[in-house]
């Protein structure tokens, strides 16, 4: 990640919200402590932004073109500047991605967000969000764990399969007595057969 101190900068008007991709600069000043120019903030170009972020410096444009993201400013060369807030915000949006949200239902947050009269009201919106989102996370952390069960007992099935005489023909597997008896064909190895792997009868190992 690139740092730049003392950018020549052109302000551009800012996204309100706790979601703001940035400060106002009369806000920077403000804050800023004694005897520190808020010019000598971080500001950081698109490649930067992408670098950090994994996402493609098209991906960042079109977030700004649907109106997710805005530089902070621009620099002498008319180049955008954003600030770390704009990291944030593309982050945050990878995220909603990662939990199955499409663009279109993220601009839709961020106008509800946007469009509150209330801060409770606000985050209460966005709580039922995420409420949902946890509950499918969880449902597809069991389902996940099913199949991790399911690998597991079959690699476990599949080990005794180096017992086998290397000669034996594929076809031998129908009937193998190698196995244990009491315990249930794992799925994922009978369909292979097409569903005839309960079968058990006349094994043909030697």
């Amino acid at each position: 990640m690139t740092t730049r101190h003392h950018l020549p900068v052109a302000h551009e008007q800012s996204i309100g919200g706790p979601f703001a991709s940035s400060t106002s600069r009369a806000d920077a000043h403000a804050e800023a402590p004694d005897g520190v120019d808020g010019e000598e903030e971080r500001l950081l170009q698109v490649g930067d932004i992408a670098k950090a972020t994994g996402k493609t410096v098209r991906a960042i444009h079109h977030y700004e073109e649907v109106g997710l993201l805005r530089p902070h400013a621009r620099s002498k060369g008319r180049y955008r500047l954003y600030d770390n807030a704009a990291l944030t915000r593309v982050r945050w949006i990878g995220k909603l991605h990662d939990l199955g949200l499409s663009l279109s239902q993220i601009q839709q947050i961020v106008s509800t967000w946007e469009s509150s009269s209330s801060a409770p009201g606000a985050m209460s919106r966005i709580r039922d969000v995420y409420q949902q989102k946890l509950e499918e996370v969880r449902e597809q952390i069991a389902h996940l764990e099913t199949l991790e069960h399911e690998l597991i007992a079959s690699l476990a099935y599949l080990d005794t399969c180096e017992t086998c005489d290397p000669a034996e023909l594929v076809a031998a597997c129908t009937h193998c007595n190698l196995h244990d008896k009491s315990q249930a064909e794992p799925e994922l190895v009978a369909g292979i057969r097409g569903g005839n792997g309960h079968c058990r009868q006349g094994s043909n190992h030697r």
